[in-house]
């Protein structure tokens, strides 16, 4: 039986078909979820092993980016949220999404009460959208299994940088949580372009202790077919959504 994976749209949503494009190729059974059906069919999360937030400008970004959609999922679907965490689903949330579970605090660590971490304006002061060479860290993350230790993926945000204080950072470290970093010639660097945003400790990507839930700003889903690099490299997107798909069957 396919995997399903709810792809969570809202207003701003801008990046969900490539999502669910991407998990089709993995061979999952994905669907587009309105965050409102969430809200009013209380039972409709349950019936998905994997949540997919992906990229865009949800609500505009107003406030901050990913606040008025991270609030939501705190306000209506705390419960649920975390349930489907205890019971071994997997999170993934793209660039917008990696700003949601960092604001809903279901990253860096679950069930702590306080935003750790955050996403700020980019250094550069300007939306940077290019590819990026990521050095891809030994973790226990689900979605990057037997990853070569370095991909390239494009990024495209304007609020990317990557901060927490430096406890948190000694902790993201010391726990092995750190999944992506931006790179040069594979190593971790904080020159700019190949840093595009100014991320500490080169930051790209985190997961939780357990693996299973992963933020990352740049985006997999659309690097899936060799054509869309200009030197037709291998498409190692699609990797992290076929990992997902088969540590769910």
């Amino acid at each position: 039986m396919k995997p399903r994976v709810c792809v969570l749209k809202t207003d701003g949503t801008n990046c969900d078909q490539e999502t669910m494009h991407a998990f089709q190729l993995a061979g999952a059974d994905p669907q587009l979820v309105l965050i409102n059906q969430l809200r009013a069919q209380k039972d409709l999360l349950k019936q998905f092993q994997i949540l997919a937030i992906p990229g865009g400008f949800s609500y505009g970004d107003d406030i901050a980016s990913g606040k008025i959609l991270a609030v939501e999922l705190m306000q209506f679907l705390y419960d649920q949220l975390h349930e489907f965490v205890a019971q071994g689903k997997l999170i993934i949330g793209i660039c917008n999404g990696f700003q949601v579970l960092v604001r809903a605090q279901l990253l860096p660590q679950l069930h702590t009460g306080n935003q750790e971490a955050t996403l700020l304006d980019n250094n550069s002061g300007k939306f940077e959208c290019r590819w990026s060479s990521l050095k891809v860290e030994p973790t226990q993350c689900v979605f990057t299994k037997d990853l070569t230790e370095e991909i390239m993926l494009p990024v495209a945000h304007a609020e990317g940088k990557f901060f927490a204080q430096q406890d948190m950072l000694d902790e993201l470290e010391s726990q092995g949580l750190v999944v992506f970093r931006y790179a040069q010639d594979g190593q971790q660097t904080d020159c700019y372009p190949y840093n595009p945003n100014g991320s500490v400790h080169n930051i790209a990507g985190i997961c939780d202790t357990t693996g299973r839930i992963l933020g990352m700003m740049p985006h997999p889903e659309r690097f899936i077919y060799a054509y869309q690099h200009p030197q037709k490299l291998e498409p190692l997107g699609l990797k992290l959504f076929k990992n997902a798909v088969y540590s769910m069957k």
